[in-house]
């Protein structure tokens, strides 16, 4: 569990910190920073993976390919899926729809909860259960403020959770499973990149620039690593809930970055952000909980030890 957690706060903290560090490519759109991330990640995933053992996934997984090559279509549309948050992720800071991408992951953990709820038959704390109503207060204000919400925040709410729960119905719910999405990434990746002959060209002409694409492979493949791992090790309800932490660091970053809430929109991110607090609570109060029966357990050891002797 608190491996899990921790994973999730890393990936977290990592994808605030791709928000900005985008910006050290410098020209490049969004479609060539989606081409060089994809293809600078692969490699640092690898490397990832056989430091933690996960590697022999991919075995299994090229595995049971061979076997049933059918699974194939599978993969091509997780990979799908996969590419397209890749490419959102990037390509809308860039063209001032971060707040739009950052209110998707928002609105991703309520739907990670509640496909727990609903799907997966978990159950909610109490303190879970009033972190969703704000959740929901402040999507609901946002659908009545516009009457609709955004191509980019539906996209991020509703095909992830797609993902995540293609993935777990086949098995591949793992970093065997996203090291072969990210794989089939890699032809539309090349053609983005050499689509524009003007981005390898920069690259040859700035070598620093490779040093920036190797630094966001780096950062990708701990971000989105960490993020997969969290995924298996926690259930959906406590994943979902976890990851508002990100949406706040990228609408934090959103901020920095020139774009701006407007009076209207307050309603909507106050009680999110205000559900964000009663999860941090919710999680200090479990760290406290399981602190409390780790002591009692000991003890309980020390006195049948004592009673022994």
């Amino acid at each position: 569990m608190y491996k899990g957690i921790a994973l999730s706060v890393l990936a977290s903290i990592t994808f605030g910190i791709l928000y900005f560090y985008t910006r050290l490519l410098g020209d490049f759109d969004g479609q060539q920073t989606f081409g060089w991330r994809i293809v600078s990640t692969l490699p640092f995933l690898t490397l990832f993976m056989l430091f933690s053992g996960d590697f022999a996934h991919v075995r299994s997984i090229g595995q049971r390919l061979l076997k049933n090559p059918v699974l194939i279509f599978v993969f091509l549309l997780t990979s799908f899926l996969t590419c397209f948050q890749l490419w959102l992720f990037l390509w809308g800071p860039m063209n001032g729809r971060g707040l739009q991408v950052s209110l998707g992951y928002f609105l991703l953990p309520l739907a990670l909860v509640l496909t727990g709820r609903f799907v997966y038959k978990e159950k909610l704390s109490i303190l879970q259960k009033i972190a969703v109503a704000l959740a929901i207060f402040g999507v609901g204000h946002e659908f009545w403020r516009l009457g609709s919400i955004a191509w980019e925040t539906v996209s991020v709410a509703v095909g992830y959770c797609l993902y995540f729960m293609i993935r777990k119905k086949i098995q591949t719910d793992n970093l065997g499973g996203f090291w072969w999405d990210i794989l089939l990434c890699i032809p539309v990746a090349i053609y983005f990149i050499q689509a524009s002959g003007e981005s390898i060209t920069q690259v040859i002409g700035a070598p620093i620039l490779l040093l920036v694409i190797a630094g966001l492979g780096l950062l990708s493949a701990i971000g989105l690593g960490s993020y997969i791992l969290a995924s298996r090790y926690l259930p959906m309800v406590l994943f979902g809930l976890l990851s508002y932490l990100e949406p706040v660091l990228l609408a934090g970053a959103s901020l920095v970055l020139g774009e701006s809430i407007g009076p209207d929109e307050w309603l909507t991110y106050i009680p999110i952000w205000m559900a964000v607090i009663v999860l941090v609570i919710e999680g200090i109060r479990h760290m406290y909980i399981q602190q409390r029966k780790t002591q009692n357990l000991k003890r309980n050891v020390e006195k049948y030890n004592e009673r022994i002797e």
